[in-house]
């Protein structure tokens, strides 16, 4: 689909408003697209009005309510597949970056797909589990918390710059941080990103534990929701170190915004992952649109830095016995406790 630059900008303001858990489709977009525009335009019409010096500015911070948002009607087809996400940079940035991938979903297989925004009171993991999404684009962490809670079915693993399906973590710092190694945490505060992630959390607490740290040894610790608000907190001296996703992590420490003390090894690489009652049949023909998927040479058209996600070389078979070394961690760290 090709849009409009006013449609465009229409569309970027209505992803920052809607945060609640709402799916939108491509034809809901064209039906509050076109109301806003007309709207917009009799208004000009009306009031003489095209640019003007006191005209009354958007502002972007006044945001939908949950409740107004349940007021809107969305599509009921049960023909429609619901995408959802763990959230990598904030919900417009990954927004951007997977409504473009979805449109390809469509063209490949017939399908229909929309991207629900998980509440902030919720988890992607049980939206998935529970049925309210048929796919999500999930890390290793909260794939195998739903797993073993509902039951979900792998389908695929993104492949890295390396064309690898595995990724690692980064211990951050300030760049004028006195902190030199993983021992100097002791007794330091530390920024997480989100509790169900596998890089921002499962992962720096496997590189803590392995430097004989615990939680207990933190003067302080806190979640903040994402990688960017992990490196935000670092950088802006809230944490004195945090840790999260590599490419995130080395994309900052290039531009001087923070310095990394250390990296994991490799562990298995986000993905996709099915809710198990969607049919063998979607199943399989979507799996297979995955794999096909070519990021780099004929489907790069109309992708949005495809290359800042965790599978910009598209995309490899997922099976259980994959995250057996990760399992076996986040079961000795009781890391799906902390996330019940």
């Amino acid at each position: 689909m090709t849009f409009t630059k006013a449609q465009k900008m229409t569309k970027e303001i209505l992803l920052y408003n809607f945060g609640g858990g709402m799916s939108f489709s491509r034809q809901l977009w064209n039906v509050l697209i076109i109301g806003i525009v007309t709207i917009a335009l009799a208004g000009m019409l009306l009031t003489g009005c095209f640019p003007q010096d006191d005209r009354e500015e958007i502002n972007l911070d006044d945001r939908v309510s949950d409740a107004e948002l349940g007021e809107i009607v969305t599509g009921t087809d049960t023909d429609v597949l619901t995408f959802g996400f763990d959230l990598r940079a904030s919900p417009q940035e990954d927004a951007r970056q997977y409504l473009p991938f979805l449109h390809y979903l469509e063209e490949a297989t017939g399908y229909t797909f929309e991207l629900r925004f998980t509440p902030k009171d919720g988890q992607i993991v049980d939206d998935l589990g529970m049925g309210m999404v048929q796919f999500a684009f999930i890390g290793a962490g909260s794939y195998m918390l739903v797993h073993i809670k509902y039951g979900v079915i792998p389908i695929v693993r993104g492949l890295n710059s390396q064309g690898k399906a595995e990724y690692r973590s980064v211990i951050v710092v300030a760049p004028d941080s006195s902190i030199q190694t993983i021992e100097d945490l002791r007794g330091k505060s530390f920024a997480f990103g989100s509790i169900t992630s596998t890089q921002g959390h499962l992962i720096p607490r496997i590189i803590l534990r392995k430097h004989g740290l615990t939680l207990n040894d933190l003067i302080a610790y806190e979640y903040t929701g994402s990688h960017r608000n992990c490196a935000n907190a670092v950088n802006a001296g809230r944490c004195d170190a945090g840790g999260m996703q590599d490419t995130i992590g080395e994309e900052m420490a290039a531009a001087g915004l923070l310095r990394i003390i250390y990296t994991s090894q490799y562990y298995p690489s986000s993905g996709i992952a099915a809710n198990k009652d969607v049919s063998p049949e979607v199943l399989a023909k979507v799996q297979q649109t995955l794999l096909d998927f070519d990021p780099l040479g004929r489907d790069a058209p109309g992708l949005y830095h495809w290359d800042r996600t965790e599978m910009p070389n598209g995309f490899s078979v997922a099976k259980d016995e994959d995250y057996a070394e990760l399992l076996e961690w986040a079961m000795k760290l009781d890391f799906f406790a902390e996330e019940e």
